[in-house]
């Protein structure tokens, strides 16, 4: 049995290659992270949270997996 803390690794794959209900499910699992990295001077910012998110979904867009693995 995997990691609970870890997202599975299909969901991942579906999600770089662009699947909406992945990448939701990649939003959702990183939603509490985020809001916490997001607070400044002890509130959360709302324009933080939402560059964090774009720079999360764009990274995921990019990312390629090696032919070779899996």
């Amino acid at each position: 049995m995997g990691n609970p803390n870890l997202l599975p690794y299909e969901t991942i794959v579906r999600a770089t290659s662009g699947e909406p209900e992945a990448v939701d499910e990649v939003l959702r699992h990183y939603s509490r992270r985020i809001r916490i990295t997001a607070i400044e001077n002890g509130h959360s910012d709302r324009d933080t949270e939402d560059s964090i998110k774009s720079r999360l979904v764009a990274a995921l867009f990019k990312f390629r997996f090696d032919e070779h693995e899996a």
